[in-house]
Formats: structure tokens, C-alpha cells, sequence
């Protein structure tokens, strides 16, 4: 008897790693939900991926009655997921005297409420069944403790740490949760990011000097998430940096405020 389909949403699958997640699942076989804030990137993602059966959706991650009515349209078309990827979020870059509340508000509400709100409202469904998976990108910042990454970094920390809690709640139960957290890679986040042109240029710099490229990124992510790592760190560096920081912190700190002067503008 064939084994059914699997049912994959992803948010933020208009562009970036959302799109070569989506992709990857594609090939594996999965009917993927392109899920963007904007209609025309997820059809052009739907459109451009194997096999059939995928859906193009739009929702606004930071929006309650945007992802409800997500939400529901899901629902009719495959009554519930079995792989929830929470990938959609903004960045943003700049020191604590830089930042405003309105930033601060912004990032919270996408990068880690966006988060929240996919869990609440696709995990019923998956405890019900007794099987699901939830991924979420954070991000390496939310690992680091990096200067000049304030409410990114802070909201991605919250991914990292509701990922734990939600893990040690649901595991038992039978379902599987992961964390992703990549540093730079080429992508497009700088084109919404919440930063100052020097910033943006900057960090554009040191994405064109990463090892990594999205599909590389997206192939190890695909990997570890098949194989149940709860903390996928899908760049080449970080895993090092990753073991640095908790083996010897006080080394690490010294060196990271090191690479952060000499970054410095």
C-alpha cells in the first residue's frame, strides 16, 4: 500500500530558503503550501516546483485573522499538515540606542509571534493525529549574543528558546520539533530589513562572502529535519562558534567582541 503524500506548509516560500525548502520537499515527494505575503511570489513558487497537488496561499504571519483564514483555507484543501515550517520573518540591524519601539514592536510581532501563531493554530491538528513535525528559522543571531543585531537577535533567541519548550511539551506526544539557525547566506533579506543603508551594505558584503549557498543551506536543513535534530545549524562555520560559546564562553565572548570591532565601520 503506498504510503500517503506528506502535507507541507511553509511560510515566507516566496523567496530565499523558504523557496528552496519548498523545493527540496517538492522533490521528496511532498505536496508542499507556498505560503508569502505576496500572491504573485507564491504562485511563482508553486508553479516552479515538481509534482502536483502544492498550494499557493497568502498570509501575513503578523496578522492573527490573516493566518486564521490561512488557517482554514488549509484545512479544506487537506484537512491539516504534517510538516509545519515557520520560516517567514523581516531582519533588522542596529545597537540598542538606534532601535525604536516601533522596530521593536515590527520584529517581535513577525519573528517570533509569526511563530507562535503558526504553532497554535497547526498543532491541534497534529496532536490529534499523534504525528507532525514543526520547524522554525531563528537564526544563528538568535545564538550568539552578537552586538548590533538588538531586536533580531532578541526575537530569534525567543524562537530558539519557545522551540525547546515546545519540544520538551510534544515530543512525548509523538511529534518532532527543530530549530533552524543559519548565519549569512545569499538571500534577499536585506531588500525588507529594518537598517540603515551602510548596515544593509555591509551585511550584504559578508553574504557574498559566505561558504554557504541557500540550496547548500536548505539540503543540510532537509537533511537534519528527516534525521529529528532538534538544533539545525545548517552553516559551515557556526557549528564551531555553536561549541565554542558553550564549551569555553568567556573565550568566546573575547573573541566575538574582537570580530565585532574590527567590523565595526
Amino acid at each position: 500500500m503506498t504510503a500517503p503524500r506528506r502535507r507541507v506548509l511553509i511560510t515566507g516560500a516566496g523567496s530565499g530558503l523558504g523557496l528552496a525548502l519548498a523545493q527540496r520537499y517538492a522533490r521528496s515527494g511532498a505536496r508542499v503550501a507556498c505560503v508569502d505575503i505576496d500572491a504573485s511570489r507564491a504562485e511563482a513558487a508553486r508553479d516552479g516546483l515538481p509534482g502536483d497537488g502544492h498550494l499557493a496561499l497568502v498570509a501575513d504571519v503578523g496578522d492573527d485573522a490573516s493566518m486564521q483564514t490561512l488557517h482554514d483555507a488549509v484545512q479544506r484543501e487537506w484537512n491539516g499538515v504534517d510538516v509545519l515550517i515557520n520560516n517567514a520573518g523581516i531582519a533588522s540591524a542596529g545597537a540598542m540606542v538606534e532601535t525604536t519601539m516601533d522596530e521593536w514592536r515590527k520584529v517581535l510581532e513577525i519573528d517570533l509571534l509569526g511563530v507562535v501563531r503558526g504553532c497554535r493554530l497547526f498543532l491541534p491538528g497534529m496532536l490529534a493525529a499523534k504525528r507532525g513535525q514543526i520547524l522554525s528559522t531563528a537564526s544563528f543571531a538568535g545564538l550568539a549574543g552578537a552586538p548590533n543585531l538588538m531586536s533580531y537577535g532578541v526575537a530569534k533567541a525567543g524562537v530558539v528558546a519557545l522551540s525547546e519548550q515546545l519540544r520538551a511539551e510534544v515530543e512525548p506526544l509523538g511529534l518532532r520539533v527543530g530549530v533552524i539557525c543559519p548565519a549569512f547566506f545569499r538571500t534577499n533579506l536585506m531588500d525588507t530589513a529594518l537598517a540603515n543603508d551602510a548596515t544593509k551594505a555591509r551585511v550584504e558584503r559578508w553574504m557574498d562572502r559566505a561558504p554557504d549557498t541557500v540550496d547548500s543551506v536548505a539540503d543540510k536543513v532537509f537533511a537534519d529535519a528527516e534525521r529529528g535534530v532538534f538544533m539545525i545549524i545548517p552553516t559551515k562555520r557556526e557549528p564551531g562558534y555553536w561549541r565554542l560559546k558553550r564549551w569555553f564562553p568567556g573565550l568566546y565572548f573575547r573573541k566575538l567582541t574582537k570580530m565585532a570591532i574590527a567590523r565595526a565601520p
